[in-house]
């Protein structure tokens, strides 16, 4: 007797030829298949008479066989699938490639529905490649809004939906998380009911219905996962870091640079959150290049000042040690602030040479942990093992690469953390690597205090960005020539590390930096750095380049965040259609930060009006929050975020742009809790609440 948790290879239907292939797409059980959303509908639904119809339209018509054959082209070995269709107004041929069976089912008599789109040749008015259907079974390809779900080699949307109709009835064996008085005031349908409306709707309306709950149950986990994290947070307490002044101003006049206004108002905010006894939850969304780096060591300069260590965590080996180098420069008038890195590959600290003369030994993470002002590693640093002498504060760079269920736990780990001091827990400090649009900001991070930088050093130039198509590539070419002449340094970026099947045509770094090295720059030195680099053997590559071993960097995207070299004033960007819009704007900031005018060439080989909209944004606008702002439009949420990566189904994101959505799921959320803080009440609701944590991920 099947049921929800049946595996799908013990569906007759599906069975081990289709299981394994299901689980590619992470679908193992009938539930699993039943919360595999669609992701856009065609409609098929209203019936159009053969007389009716029009070139380049989609319609369903309806109709007896009157004809069928398969024809072999011998020039391509293909074989042709022709049947001729009648309804009362005329008939219409169909036509299917390398598809014979079909002939066998669709014989002379037989009762059939096509739904496709109209294409015209010598021969007259004609449908290429159909979905079919008998007239006599259930619509489930054509005659209705047909679901096109997120597919994988093997298994297509027509499979998916021949398998939903007869798996369909389990829905009613699902029992909803959301409390039924929150469905009923806001007219919402039930989660079996809202399951049959996303794969069976018979309006539009009905999948808009479902889209609409799956969208508010999303925010509502949301709102509640982070609204109990700062209930629980805000009964913390945490030590009070006093705000020094002059001992700060101090520090800001002995900058070789000017702090911007948005600097220095965000670094006030959060000394006066440092005062404070209760812990500081704040998240710095900040431009590329906006300078975070020096808000961040003021704050760990002020906690150092006071006697208290700084803990600094970064999604990286590679980003944990720029850190470590730059709060190392910014803090070298503070002989006596020790500064640590401690990752897998790496274990020092800045006095490495007089520790060494005391006898005591360098790699010893305890020691490094215990003895350091400010530790900067990976997110290793909140394991139960670790242990520091008196962490008053945490700084978590990256904040977007967590998902709500990370962030939670990051938030219950830093209150658990072994930090020396009893019955407190540290400050935390979020600081993300782009800015994060205004809508995002209010439903992913509504429980945390907001500074922004939106202002650019004032010496900053603005970097010049243009497209590239092919005939326009030996130009650049030779600018770059012409660049490094004048001792400049540039990148040239590539989405892949090795060839691959599926993006064919996308050129391997490896092999562009051979052709470029043979082909087009034979007389320059060019340095290739990618993701299967150990982090030594990347920080070699990246010293080198630095040191002007290399004139050009041949990398891939691990060059997105934490590279600094100011010499360096070109960024050429390969297949740039490939990226974001947002990770675009990061390898855009890796040039432009020395005195020279630096440039940012964008190839593309797309002549879409898509690709060309998308990047033209790059083009037109220098602010990552406009940039930011302008990818969430033209992407939607789902792919802003990289849908696989944030495990919210695409459905319920096209609705989280809804601010008045977040604001209802919101106080819906204020009132669960409030009848029932542990959710004791609504065992369902925690059930699915614990799974929903586990599932979202932004990384």
């Amino acid at each position: 007797m099947l049921n929800l948790n049946s595996k799908l290879s013990e569906v007759p239907r599906i069975g081990n030829k289709y299981g394994p292939i299901l689980d590619k797409l992470d679908l193992k059980t009938i539930e699993d298949l039943l919360m595999h959303f669609p992701f856009r509908y065609e409609d098929y639904s209203e019936r159009t008479y053969i007389s009716d119809l029009v070139q380049n339209e989609i319609v369903t018509v309806m109709g007896e066989v009157i004809q069928s054959k398969v024809v072999r082209t011998w020039k391509k070995k293909m074989m042709i699938t022709e049947c001729y269709v009648s309804d009362e107004t005329g008939s219409v041929r169909a036509v299917w490639f390398n598809q014979p069976y079909i002939s066998d089912s669709l014989t002379k008599g037989k009762g059939v529905r096509l739904s496709g789109k109209i294409s015209k040749d010598l021969k007259g008015l004609f449908f290429s490649n159909p979905a079919w259907e008998l007239s006599s079974r259930e619509p489930t390809n054509t005659g209705r809004l047909v679901p096109i779900y997120p597919e994988t080699e093997g298994v297509s949307s027509r499979f998916i939906r021949w398998q939903l109709q007869s798996l369909i009835k389990h829905a009613d064996e699902m029992k909803d998380p959301i409390p039924e008085n929150i469905l009923r005031g806001l007219h919402l349908p039930n989660l079996s009911q809202a399951i049959k409306f996303i794969h069976f709707p018979k309006t539009q309306k009905d999948y808009e219905l479902a889209q609409k709950r799956f969208a508010f149950q999303q925010m509502y986990l949301v709102q509640i996962a982070s609204q109990r994290v700062k209930i629980a947070w805000d009964k913390q307490s945490a030590v009070t870091i006093a705000f020094n002044e002059n001992f700060i101003k101090k520090f800001v006049s002995s900058l070789p640079f000017s702090l911007t206004d948005a600097q220095r108002k965000a670094a006030f905010q959060i000394f006066k959150d440092l005062e404070k006894p209760m812990p500081m939850n704040r998240l710095l969304n900040g431009d590329v290049g906006s300078g975070k780096t020096v808000v961040a060591a003021m704050a760990s300069l002020a906690a150092a000042n006071e006697g208290f260590q700084t803990a600094i965590m970064a999604p990286t080996e590679v980003l944990a040690r720029q850190h470590y180098i730059s709060f190392c420069k910014l803090l070298k008038n503070y002989p006596d602030i020790k500064i640590g890195v401690l990752t897998n590959s790496y274990k020092e600290t800045n006095q490495e040479s007089r520790i060494k003369n005391q006898g005591k030994k360098i790699h010893d993470s305890k020691f490094i942990t215990h003895d350091s002002s400010i530790v900067i590693g990976t997110h290793a640093l909140i394991q139960e093992t670790v242990k520091f002498k008196n962490l008053a504060l945490v700084i978590v760079d990256e904040q977007h690469r967590f998902g709500v269920g990370q962030r939670a736990f990051l938030q219950q780990r830093i209150g658990e953390i072994n930090d020396g001091l009893p019955d407190k827990i540290p400050h935390l400090l979020s600081m993300t690597a782009t800015p994060i649009p205004r809508t995002l900001t209010l439903a992913f991070f509504g429980n945390l205090n907001l500074s922004v930088l939106n202002e650019m050093p004032k010496n900053r130039k603005t970097i010049i960005t243009e497209m590239v198509g092919a005939r326009s590539r030996e130009k650049t070419y030779d600018f770059i020539r012409n660049e490094i002449k004048a001792g400049r340094q540039a990148f040239i970026i590539f989405p892949l590390v090795e060839q691959s099947k599926v993006l064919t045509e996308l050129k391997a770094a490896t092999e562009e930096h051979e052709r470029l090295s043979k082909k087009i720059f034979p007389d320059l030195k060019l340095g290739l750095l990618h993701g299967k680099l150990k982090s030594n053997e990347k920080e070699v590559v990246m010293a080198a380049f630095k040191n002007k071993e290399y004139d050009i960097l041949v990398a891939t995207s691990v060059v997105e965040v934490g590279i600094d070299i100011p010499n360096a004033s070109v960024i050429i960007i390969e297949d740039a259609e490939r990226f974001g819009l947002a990770q675009l704007h990061q390898f855009r900031g890796r040039v432009g930060r020395g005195e020279h005018q630096s440039y940012c060439f964008l190839f593309t080989g797309s002549n879409t009006l898509k690709a060309k909209e998308r990047l033209g944004a790059l083009v037109q606008y220098s602010s990552g929050f406009d940039i930011a702002e302008e990818d969430f439009k033209l992407r939607g949420p789902g792919e802003f975020f990289g849908t696989r990566q944030s495990g919210i189904p695409d459905a319920a994101m096209q609705h989280i742009t809804n601010v008045k959505l977040i604001e209802i799921a919101s106080d819906y959320a204020e009132q669960t809790l409030s009848d029932s803080p542990t959710l004791s009440k609504y065992p369902l609701l925690q059930k699915q609440l614990e799974k929903f944590q586990q599932d979202i991920h932004l990384e």
